[in-house]
């Protein structure tokens, strides 16, 4: 027997995201011939948006797949079979990223690191600067890791490659980043930069993308990996009158418009960012003023996407979590990796407003009640004073 819950659920975790109904309705809307000059303008008009959101004046390639497979294709269309790649291990996807390298028959080199802090450059600059024969081909890291709460300083990343004279790719996982907080793709220096449908792009899953850079490409027509589905070159053939090599997802193509739409004319990519950093403020002043640890240690690392919180000594999260559920319909991130357990994350990300903010934190704060969490203060109310100050 079901119970009928009335209002509606609240999604927020760190992706996938709720997602507008007006992107919902561009979704519904009848499936077009993907050979026809009407998808041909499609096409044309959300690769040209693409570019805007990952600011490149570079192509964009888009996949009908998970943030996975644009993986799979950064490093199969850049690198040879065999090849050493630098991977600093900053979080879980990170370390996902790293398990698909060794599949593939690549040879990872990897920084070990605290989670709880972003990539150190300084790491990076000394591993390239003792491969005196240039063997590392690629520099892998995660702009904002997912599983953390922690984001990185991809400027400072470049700028170890180059002070050490390095000609490794740079190749950048912005899953959860992109849309929502600023990325420069052309002016970072990033080669190769990965992104995904379902977070800061208001969409479901279904739709990956890799923005290139000229290098990259050049990399690109040396390449030995065996790839047909991945392959850049005939994307972006097809690609130059908007088609695409395979039946594309039309419909999710109809949401990207939309949403592209929504970001880049209506709102705007400043605001959008704004918005966010307004929001990831609001919700860490509440974990502090109920008296809980951010897990990210570093106070210029913090996320504008997410928070992710420490549960207080023999806690569980996921407890935490089932009672939020349960007794208020939301859903929360659980820990990943060697932090099962041990933390929950809030996402902040997305079709997001104050409002939706508030009634996210009520639950929490409701939550850990319930579990019998001491808590300083109320988070809640310390997190609507900040945003009727700065409304």
């Amino acid at each position: 027997m079901t119970t009928f819950r009335s209002g509606r659920h609240f999604l927020q975790i760190p992706g996938p995201t709720n997602v507008p109904s007006r992107v919902l309705a561009a979704i519904a809307s009848p499936t077009i011939d993907h050979r026809s000059p009407e998808f041909g303008e499609l096409g044309e008009e959300v690769l040209t948006g693409l570019k805007g959101i990952f600011q490149t004046s570079n192509p964009v390639v888009m996949f009908p797949s998970s943030g996975t497979g644009a993986w799979e294709a950064a490093l199969t269309n850049t690198l040879k079979l065999g090849d050493t790649v630098l991977m600093y291990e900053a979080g879980y996807f990170a370390s996902q990223w790293k398990r698909l390298a060794l599949r593939l028959g690549l040879e990872p080199i990897v920084i070990d690191a605290d989670w709880r802090n972003p990539v150190d450059p300084s790491k990076i600059f000394d591993v390239l600067k003792a491969d005196v024969a240039n063997k590392i081909k690629a520099v892998c890291v995660v702009h904002n890791e997912t599983s953390t709460g922690v984001t990185s300083d991809i400027t400072a990343v470049r700028r170890a490659i180059n002070e050490a004279s390095h000609q490794a790719l740079l190749m950048v996982d912005t899953i959860s980043s992109l849309g929502s907080v600023d990325y420069q793709h052309d002016s970072w220096g990033v080669d190769v930069t990965v992104g995904g449908s379902q977070k800061g792009l208001m969409l479901p899953p279904g739709l990956s993308f890799n923005a290139i850079s000229k290098k990259a490409l050049e990399e690109h027509r040396t390449s030995n990996f065996p790839r047909s589905y991945w392959d850049w070159g005939e994307q972006l053939e097809h690609n130059a009158s908007g088609f695409f090599p395979y039946t594309p997802a039309t419909n999710l193509i109809f949401g990207l418009r939309e949403s592209l739409k929504m970001l880049l004319v209506e709102e705007g990519l400043i605001h959008v960012f704004e918005r966010h950093r307004r929001h990831a403020e609001a919700t860490r002043r509440a974990v502090r003023a109920w008296g809980l640890n951010i897990f990210c240690a570093d106070e210029k690392a913090h996320s504008n996407t997410l928070t992710a919180i420490l549960s207080p000594d023999n806690t569980s999260s996921n407890k935490i979590r089932k009672t939020i559920l349960e007794k208020f319909d939301m859903s929360l991130g659980t820990g990943l990796g060697k932090y099962a357990d041990k933390i929950f994350r809030i996402g902040h990300l997305g079709y997001f407003n104050d409002l939706m903010l508030t009634a996210t934190l009520s639950g929490v704060e409701m939550g850990l009640m319930l579990e019998n969490v001491p808590l300083k203060g109320s988070g809640t109310q310390v997190a609507l004073d900040y945003l009727a100050k700065t409304a």
